[in-house]
């Protein structure tokens, strides 16, 4: 598994991603360390391009594709950020994108793959195969696939939101990440422990969508039905085959929320920090906010995973 991914990778990625993503603030919050009862350094990828860090993994693994290879587009499936990270992508080499997304998607993430210039192919994610289909996009136009999570040039790029938050704030006691398909979390794993062998790294999912979670405990890939979480961009069934041995590697324990913790958390970011995050960008915060993090940690970086929510979402989150 070491060969998979390696914090070199990370490296050059951070070099690759350059054009098209943006160096996100580390950002404090005097009112949540006197709540959470530990010092917080938050990375904010909720603004960064496209509104989440989906934009690493994507721009990594597109900017590699051979330039002979780019008029037959790529395909991605998605519910949301990396969707439109790939249409972003693929508008910036000139490349068409074709996306598979479930139809109840949030309106304003399958907007925003659309203004990318993007198709978007929607499917029932209760009884649809997302991935059957992608396959028969691209048996159709001999597109690359760019999947979300399970693909080393993805893993990589994302780890480079963590390369980043480890330069920029001082050094922290624990490494705070929220899980879907893993993507983020074994990138940042990788990466962090190349640079602080005994940081203690956790990831955290909701109760709803606990796939990670189960796996972890059971110590090999548990899939559970489709979740119905508000963290729509965690919704997905099982960990990837790639990311989960790089998360048995490296993680200390798998965290969970609640859903009213989510909302909880990003009206609390919203008041105090001014900052919108989504609902999947606010687990990890939760999980420092609610104080599910084990005694004797003093500080942790928390990457916030992304902003894309619409607007009407935040009236589910009123006290």
């Amino acid at each position: 598994m070491d060969e998979i991914v390696t914090a070199q990778m990370v490296r050059q990625a951070a070099d690759r991603i350059t054009p098209l993503a943006r160096r996100t603030p580390v950002m404090t919050s005097r009112s949540i360390d006197k709540r959470a009862g530990i010092r917080s350094f938050f990375k904010c990828e909720n603004l960064q391009r496209g509104g989440a860090f989906k934009i690493r993994g994507a721009a990594n693994l597109v900017l590699s594709i051979p330039q002979a290879d780019l008029p037959r587009g790529v395909v991605a499936f998605s519910s949301g950020n990396h969707a439109q990270a790939t249409a972003i992508a693929a508008r910036h080499v000139g490349a068409p994108a074709t996306i598979v997304m479930p139809h109840d998607a949030p309106r304003a993430k399958m907007d925003a793959t659309r203004d990318a210039g993007a198709r978007i192919v929607t499917y029932d994610r209760f009884i649809d195969d997302r991935e059957a289909i992608a396959s028969a996009v691209m048996a159709e136009t001999g597109g690359t696939l760019v999947p979300p999570f399970d693909h080393p040039m993805i893993i990589a790029g994302q780890g480079t939101a963590t390369l980043e938050l480890m330069e920029d704030a001082p050094e922290f006691d624990a490494l705070v990440v929220c899980v879907g398909g893993g993507g983020l979390l074994s990138g940042s794993a990788t990466i962090a422990k190349s640079l602080r062998p005994g940081i203690r790294i956790f990831g955290v999912e909701p109760e709803l969508a606990n796939d990670t979670y189960l796996s972890f405990a059971k110590g090999e890939r548990v899939a559970i039905a489709p979740p119905d979480t508000i963290a729509d961009g965690l919704r997905s069934p099982a960990p990837g085959k790639l990311t989960f041995p790089i998360i048995q590697r490296h993680v200390e324990q798998m965290l969970l929320v609640t859903e009213d913790e989510i909302r909880a958390t990003v009206r609390f970011l919203l008041e105090r920090m001014k900052i919108f995050v989504e609902p999947s960008g606010a687990v990890a915060a939760a999980a420092v906010l609610f104080g599910k993090l084990p005694a004797g940690i003093r500080s942790a970086g928390i990457v916030i995973s992304g902003g894309n929510a619409d607007l009407e979402f935040l009236q589910s989150c009123q006290a």
